[in-house]
This record gives C-alpha cells, sequence and structure tokens, in this order.
C-alpha cells in the first residue's frame, strides 16, 4: 500500500491542485514561490489532526473577501452561507493484501478496484452560529466605540469584519470533519461527479485515528541548524553540533551499556571498552552512511569516541571526532573541523534513521505507512554528493525482513537542484507551475511521469539525457532562453547586460538545443508553460538538384520539405549552405520549419511580422513563445548602406559591427578580412565564406568579443528584438505576482464592512 495522491483545495496559493505521489521517491520541483513547502507542509497539518496548527492566513487569498462579503450580507442569509473551508482528499492505493488495513475507508461492501481515500475538511463547526456569534461581538464592539467621550474617531472596534473575528477566533469556531470517498464517483482525473456528496466517516474509531492508523508523516526540514563555530566561540541557541545529535540517536535507538557501575570502574581504569562499544554499535550506520560517498577519496574518516570527565562520567556526550591517518600516527580533529557540506549529509542520514526507528518501534500502533519529506537536501553539499544522497535515500530506509511486507516508506523531496533531478528522471517529478491574475496567486502541479507517456514516446528519453548532460535549470526558471549554440550561450549574459538589464534579476534559464533539435523542446516548454524565447540560426541552404560529388559531403546538409499532401511523409533533400540573398534559398532549422513560424523559405521568414513570431503557449494562460533569428538590417560600409542578412550570429555580429569587427585592434575574434571589401554586399560575402570556412573558430570568436578591451560592438537586431520582447514579458508577469500579492494583503481591508446602524 502506498499513497497515490492527495487533492487540496483553499490552502493558501493552492486554490485546487492535486499531487501525484510516486510509489518510492517523489520530487517537488518549481521556481522559488510556486508553493512546494506549503504543498507538504499541508499534508503533515491535515493528519497531525491539530486545528492549532491552522490559521486564517493558511487559507487561499480569494476567499477572504468572500467571507467578507457574507458578514457583510444580510442576516437572513445566515442559514444558507458557505463560508471558508481547506479540504484535503487523500487517496491511498491498496492491493489484496492490504485489504485488512483500509477496512474502515472502504465506501462499501461492493467496493471493487485498488484505489480508497478519505477528505478530511477543516471548516466551521456551524455556520449559521458562527455568523450570528460574530454580529452579535461586532455589533458590541461598535456600541462601545460610539459610547466614547469622541464617538470614537476613527477608531475601528474588533472584529472590523468576519476575517479580523476569524483570526482570533478560527480555533474555536472551525473543526476536522472526515468523510469516505467512493472512487466509482470520481472521473480519471479525481474529478467528482457534480452531485456526489460523500459519506461521512461512521467508524467506531475516529476519522483522525483512523488516518494516524495508517499514514504516519515526518519531516526533515531544509534549516538543520547545524552549528560550525570558530574556536573559542559557542554556536548560536537554535545550532546544534553533530555531535549531540549522534548522542541523541545512540541513546534513543542503540543498544547501551546497561552495567552502570561496572561500567564506571572500567572507564576509569580504561576508555577502550567504551570506545569499542560504540564503534560496534555505530559501525552499521556508518556504513549506510558510506554507501551516500563519505567518507571519499582523500576525505577523513569518521570515528566515534567516548569523551570522559570523572566528575561527569554518566552525563558526557560522545564525541564525533575526523580521523585523519592510520595507527599511532593518525590525528584527530573535533567535528568543527570539516565542512557544513559533510556535516549537512551525516546529520540527514541521521535523521532519516532516527525518524524510520520511531516507527520501526511503535509496533502495535504502528502506521503501515512512512511518509517522510525531506527538504532542500542539496544544502551545502557538492553536485556529485547530491547525485550520491538521492541515489541512495531509499537504500537508507530498507529494513531487513520487511522488504516484502505490509510496512511501507515513501519519500517526498523538494529541491533547487537540478543534480538532485537528473539523477532520477522524469518520472518523479511534480512540478509547480506559478500562475497571477485577476488580483489571485495560485499553482498548477504538473506529473512529469504523464508527459510522453507510453512504450514510444517521441522525444522524451532524448530530452531526460539531453538535460542529464547539460545539467540545466529548466524546472526552476522563471523564463527560459533557448540558444543555437555554444557562442549564443557565451555571449548572451553580456547581452541582456546591454539591452534587458532587468533580465539578470529573474531566474533565468539559458539552454543550449541547437536548432536541428530546438523543435524537440517544444511539447516540454508547452507541458511545462514557461515563457520561452528562442534564439536561433536563419541557416539558409541551397537545395542541390544533383546528386553530391567526391569530397563535398562535409558541406551538405539534409532538409526536410513539407509534404503537399494530408498524410504523406516530409520528403529529405540535400542542400549546401548559401547566403540568405540567394534565390529560393531555404532554412535548414527545423525549430524555424516545424515549430515557429512555421516557415521554410528564406523569403516566406523574412516576411513574417514581429507579432507573428511570438504565440501563446498551449494549455496556459499567458506563458507565451517567441522566437529570433536573422533578418535583413540595414549595413553600412565604405559610406554606403545595404540591407543585409546574416546566416548565422557570427554573420550577423560582424554585418552590424562593420568597423568594429574590421578593426586592427579586434583582428584576433577571427571576422576580419584579409581584403578590405568595396561594399556592404562583398562584406557579407566575406563574412560568410569566412564563418563556413573549416578554420573558423567559433568559440575563439566568442570569448575574443568577450575579452576584447573595447565592449562598444552593438547586439544584433534579432536578438535585441527578442530580449526586448522576453524582458517586457517577465516584468509584466512579475508585475501581476506583484499586484496578486498586493491583492490579498489588503483583501480585508477592501471588502464591505457592517454598517453600524445595520441590526446584529
Amino acid at each position: 500500500m502506498h499513497i497515490h495522491s492527495y487533492h487540496l483545495r483553499n490552502y493558501r496559493r493552492l486554490k485546487d491542485v492535486r499531487v501525484d505521489l510516486d510509489c518510492n521517491i517523489s520530487i517537488l520541483v518549481g521556481a522559488n514561490n510556486s508553493g512546494k513547502t506549503s504543498a507538504t507542509q499541508a499534508l503533515d497539518m491535515f493528519l497531525s489532526g491539530q486545528k492549532s496548527r491552522f490559521s486564517i492566513y493558511d487559507f487561499s487569498s480569494h476567499l477572504w473577501k468572500g467571507a467578507n462579503e457574507i458578514g457583510a450580507a444580510d442576516p437572513a442569509g445566515d442559514g444558507t452561507a458557505i463560508l471558508p473551508f481547506i479540504s484535503l482528499d487523500l487517496w491511498f492505493e491498496v492491493s489484496e493484501h492490504d485489504l485488512h488495513l483500509v477496512l474502515p475507508i472502504l465506501p462499501s461492501t461492493a467496493w471493487a478496484g485498488t484505489q480508497v481515500g478519505m477528505r478530511i475538511v477543516f471548516g466551521p463547526k456551524n455556520s449559521a452560529e458562527l455568523l450570528k456569534r460574530f454580529r452579535d461581538v461586532h455589533a458590541e464592539g461598535l456600541t462601545k466605540s460610539a459610547a466614547l467621550p469622541d464617538g470614537g474617531g476613527s477608531y475601528v472596534p474588533w472584529p472590523r469584519d468576519l476575517t479580523d473575528y476569524l483570526e482570533r477566533e478560527l480555533q474555536n469556531e472551525f473543526e476536522f470533519s472526515y468523510f469516505v470517498l467512493d472512487r466509482a464517483q470520481f472521473d480519471a482525473n479525481f474529478r467528482p461527479a457534480p452531485d456526489y456528496e460523500p459519506a461521512a466517516f461512521a467508524g467506531e474509531v475516529g476519522g483522525a485515528a483512523t488516518l494516524k492508523s495508517l499514514v504516519r508523516v515526518d519531516c526533515l526540514n531544509a534549516q538543520r541548524h547545524l552549528a560550525d563555530p570558530s574556536p573559542g566561540t559557542s554556536a548560536s541557541g537554535r545550532a546544534e553540533d553533530l555531535s549531540r545529535r549522534l548522542s541523541r540517536f545512540y541513546q534513543r535507538n542503540l543498544e547501551q551499556r546497561a552495567e552502570d557501575h561496572s561500567a564506571l570502574r572500567a572507564l576509569f581504569e580504561s576508555e577502550e571498552g567504551l570506545n569499542k562499544h560504540l564503534s560496534d554499535v555505530f559501525a552499521p550506520t556508518l556504513k549506510r552512511i558510506a554507501k551516500l560517498g563519505y567518507p571519499g577519496l582523500s576525505n577523513p574518516r569518521l570515528e566515534i569516541k567516548s569523551s570522559l570527565n570523572p566528575a561527569t562520567v554518566m552525563s558526557q556526550d560522545a564525541k564525533v571526532n575526523y580521523l585523519i591517518g592510520d595507527g599511532e600516527a593518525a590525528v584527530r580533529l573535533p567535528d568543527s573541523y570539516n565542512g557544513l557540506g559533510f556535516k549537512n549529509l551525516i546529520y540527514m542520514v541521521v535523521e532519516i534513521l532516527d525518524l524510520q526507528e520511531k516507527w520501526r518501534l511503535e509496533e502495535e500502533d504502528r502506521a503501515p505507512l512512512h511518509l517522510i519529506f525531506i527538504e532542500e537536501p542539496e544544502a551545502h553539499l557538492h553536485a556529485q554528493l547530491q547525485q550520491v544522497f538521492i541515489r541512495n535515500v531509499l537504500d537508507l530506509l530498507k529494513i531487513p525482513g520487511e522488504d516484502d511486507g505490509a510496512y511501507k516508506s515513501q519519500v517526498v523531496v523538494t529541491t533547487h537542484s537540478p543534480h538532485i533531478l537528473y539523477e532520477r528522471g522524469f518520472a518523479p517529478i511534480r512540478y509547480f507551475r506559478r500562475h497571477a491574475g485577476e488580483g489571485e496567486q495560485s499553482t498548477q502541479v504538473l506529473n512529469l511521469s504523464a508527459f510522453q507517456a507510453g512504450d514510444a514516446p517521441k522525444d522524451r528519453d532524448f530530452l531526460q539525457r539531453y538535460l542529464k548532460l547539460t545539467h540545466c535549470d529548466l524546472f526552476f526558471a522563471d523564463a527560459v532562453i533557448l540558444v543555437e549554440g555554444n557562442v549564443e550561450r557565451l555571449l548572451l549574459p553580456s547581452m541582456i547586460e546591454k539591452e534587458a538589464v532587468t533580465l539578470r534579476s529573474v531566474s533565468l534559464c539559458i539552454l543550449e538545443v541547437g536548432g536541428a533539435f530546438g523543435h524537440r523542446f517544444k511539447e516540454l516548454i508547452e507541458f511545462l508553460g514557461i515563457t520561452t524565447l528562442i534564439v536561433t540560426d536563419i541557416d539558409s541552404v541551397a537545395v542541390k538538384t544533383a546528386e553530391p560529388v567526391d569530397g563535398d559531403e562535409d558541406e551538405d546538409a539534409e532538409v526536410e520539405i513539407p509534404a503537399t499532401e494530408a498524410g504523406a511523409e516530409p520528403v529529405k533533400k540535400k542542400a549546401s549552405t548559401c547566403l540568405p540573398s540567394v534565390a529560393n534559398a531555404m532554412t535548414a532549422n527545423q525549430t524555424l520549419a516545424q515549430w515557429l513560424p512555421e516557415k521554410l523559405l528564406i523569403a516566406e521568414l523574412w516576411e513574417v511580422a514581429a507579432d507573428d513570431k511570438a504565440r501563446p503557449l498551449l494549455g496556459t494562460d499567458k506563458a507565451m513563445v517567441r522566437v529570433a533569428y536573422q533578418v535583413p538590417t540595414d549595413v553600412t560600409w565604405n559610406g554606403a548602406t545595404q540591407s543585409l542578412c546574416g546566416r548565422t550570429l557570427e554573420e550577423a555580429f560582424g554585418l552590424e559591427n562593420a568597423d568594429w569587427c574590421q578593426s586592427a585592434d579586434q583582428k584576433f575574434i577571427g571576422l576580419k578580412l584579409r581584403a578590405v571589401p568595396d561594399d556592404a554586399a562583398g562584406l557579407a560575402e566575406g563574412l560568410h565564406n569566412r564563418v563556413t570556412g573549416k578554420s573558423f573558430d567559433k568559440t575563439r570568436f566568442a570569448l575574443g568579443v568577450l575579452a576584447s578591451p573595447q565592449q562598444d560592438w552593438i547586439v544584433p537586431f534579432y536578438i535585441r528584438e527578442g530580449l526586448i520582447w522576453l524582458r517586457d514579458k517577465v516584468d509584466l508577469e512579475i508585475l501581476e505576482e506583484v499586484d496578486a500579492v498586493a491583492e490579498a494583503a489588503t483583501a480585508i481591508d477592501e471588502a464591505p464592512s457592517v454598517n453600524a446602524g445595520e441590526p446584529a
């Protein structure tokens, strides 16, 4: 048995989301403030059964204004008023062997299937009585305020409105309610039938106790407060050194010496006995830590030694030492002398094992499911250790003898680390997509295991391999720029600095995809719904009418000619590179031909208006994708101006920075021609021949531009136009997010208040 999914409504920015959980490990990712932590905290809060953990600020902001409107409305409607609530639908996947565990939540004796569910609602005990108490208190406050010597002036007594009342009285007015869900009444996306009303929980044991009997939730928070004090100083009150944590683990979970007096005598005589004891009982734990890559090459080993003071021998902590060297020459250093990364790794392992051991020792009251949330395990860890941890964390949770039993551990990790993602692939990723609009913040959760699902995915395997190689931060970005190659990737930060500096203040992913493969990212970008700019080359080619002769294969390219009849396969033809101005030239760039703007002829690509180079991403509200490629621009050379277009970034850069590139001072970037061209057309031809030549080094060109002491070059027009579009689009999205936050913060103040003259 395991948790299949859960559905949250009205919790913070998670207005209406369903989170699918993998049976082993799930990884929650997304940009900052997208709701990942809220998704884990909500489950912990609901399953704790402690309503004291909820506050009015846990309700989605869109509910506040509506609640105040109910409080300001005619009391005659109080009997039918629907006040705010937060709900959680929790679905379990069960097998025949697990049925005895879920008997209390089976919807009927005729139930058939593999999924059972419970709904937990945190809502008013009695809406009508709540509203009556609010109105009485509100009227009393207004009466007392009016009786003040000056009539109260601008003073507004508590409660100002209904949300102000609930901020103080929520725990008294709200309670948990539990319901049994019937999977047959839900569709494939777990949406209930319109008239479905779940049955209230009616078991002999209460809903809260039943839920606790099924699942235990533990959280390992991101702020683990490890101490790293300087010599002679003490750690802060919230911090904790590793030795103290291991000492607690020993006291709670490991077999200890029972013969206190014998141990005391032995300790006074020699520490060897206790040191051997500590070494023996910690050996399995240290071996499990070793599976996560510690110690690695040249890293000090861990050793647990007693630190004894005869006056306080029974209260001394065991100490962690870092052991460097072997035998008598070994050097022992205290735990504060190792880096935070290794301390964090060891701390997490010990904490996870401690949580697991407490769950295991519950014996008769032990829940069959143990759900562990791990927040940001990457803290202080370098990339390789992050991957080692996520690769082996499930092995840490294996309990000998329970592999095929009724007990199951599930792990949910929230992370901002691309290195953790690529170790696991797409299947466990749950992507949190932010949305802000109409004065409201919300989130949509996407299950990447559903991306191109099936036995023959079109691009999924390629994308997983590619992203694993590039270690991109696509899943944490506010916006994405897909670039043609290494040159664009190197130069783009400087171009952003020149033309769209505000983009430096957002989480921007610059991903090198190439024109030949860029279109394969189309479905993933649409699936994620991230605003994207594609910076690519027009890659003009002339289709060959004859077979290539020996020796020119290196210059051949394949162009897919779209079929003229529906359902027919595209035709592939050989082609050679050429200037974009050549008659009937086509693009070899499949991103332009198959994604955006879906044009093949160079002349057609030039005719596409700037507004038509952008389109909405399917399945999203406001996210868009835009393409930027070379177009004719005015080029001045030798006093004459012509409208010309480069085939690649290097050619476009050389044309629009003609004087700069042809200067002797910039010879090292590789674009200076031996003979001075007569006109701009000659310059374009010379640059084309230089860039397409076998000796041209594109990376040297990019690094040369960056290294030049003269940085007065201009950004090519097509890139400048694309960056300005992306800047404006992202700035607008940020403004909408800020407005949504401001709208939520002022929702209470803007809602109508109960008039002093209204009846209570």
